[in-house]
């Protein structure tokens, strides 16, 4: 459909050391998500603080780990969850998108874990995936468990600033990363099993309407996180694949950024002005990689 675009490949800017890889052990995560395959960690969610630091976590162990400007990786805390998803509240803390607990938050001063939203309506979630804040204050998050084309019953939920959660998607075949349209008018969602990012316009009362598909990629297994510029380039995971597309506003693929270590390129955050470039989780081997925007 379009040419192929510019290849470039990322640098390795951090990684977890062996000291700092759980020992061998059993995980009921990774028995369920990554049966017979080894793994000492399995990082996503990368999120920048307002000092510039990178945080990270990693999913199986329940860790959550700060990475300074220098590369140096430290361990915050370690809890019995299965933290898969990070994002600052407009207050400061660290809001956790937990597949085993729903919605928890990080004192990042104390480094004390707390519950921020568990069950809706009572009900457990099916596995809560990833999260943004809008410019408003309210969040919105997937619900993905284990669906899928043979189960699309995967979820999106916004979580008002005032506590109220509405649901405005109940279809999605494993609905994962998620960024808000830099006019604040639309949600893109990577829709892992569908091999896809769908586009989910905002009416004036937050509810979704027409939703459409936006981009449709082949191969790998599928879009996992996203990230997004000032100027609507959409930076999508490829999962499995080992690099991460950049889209334009359009649609249309204007770069290819190639995992130099593993497959797994799971999610990715932009830096801030004093450490620019795009930051990607290798969750195969536990490395943050780094590539320079200037596409």
């Amino acid at each position: 459909m379009f040419a192929a675009p510019d290849r470039v490949t990322a640098t390795v800017f951090a990684e977890l050391d062996d000291e700092a890889h759980h020992p061998a052990g059993t995980s009921s995560w990774l028995a369920l998500q990554r049966p017979g395959a080894p793994s000492s960690s399995f990082i996503e969610g990368p999120a920048f603080d307002r000092h510039g630091n990178l945080w990270i976590c990693d999913i199986p162990w329940g860790r959550i780990y700060r990475i300074s400007p220098e590369s140096k990786v430290e361990l915050i805390v370690q809890y019995d969850g299965e933290p898969n998803g990070l994002a600052f509240h407009p207050d400061g803390r660290l809001i956790i998108a937990d597949y085993k607990h729903g919605l928890m938050a990080l004192d990042t001063d104390s480094r004390k874990i707390s519950v921020y939203y568990e069950r809706p309506r009572g009900e457990r979630f099916k596995g809560v995936n990833d999260l943004i804040f809008s410019e408003e204050g309210d969040l919105y998050f997937t619900d993905q468990g284990q669906t899928g084309l043979h189960d699309p019953t995967g979820r999106l939920f916004r979580l008002t600033r005032q506590g109220e959660l509405h649901c405005l998607l109940n279809n999605v075949p494993s609905p994962n990363g998620l960024v808000m349209a830099p006019d604040g008018r639309s949600v893109l969602l990577a829709v892992t099993r569908d091999n896809a990012v769908w586009r989910v316009p905002l009416m004036t009362d937050g509810s979704a309407t027409k939703v459409g598909a936006f981009v449709r990629l082949s191969g790998g297994g599928g879009p996992d996180g996203l990230a997004i510029d000032a100027e609507g380039n959409l930076v999508i995971c490829h999962l499995g694949l080992g690099c991460a597309w950049v889209f334009n506003r359009h649609g249309e693929p204007i770069r290819r950024i190639q995992s130099p270590t593993g497959m797994l390129t799971t999610n990715a955050a932009f830096g801030p002005a004093t450490h620019p470039g795009l930051y990607i989780t290798e969750s195969e081997s536990g490395k943050i990689l780094h590539a320079p925007v200037d596409w």
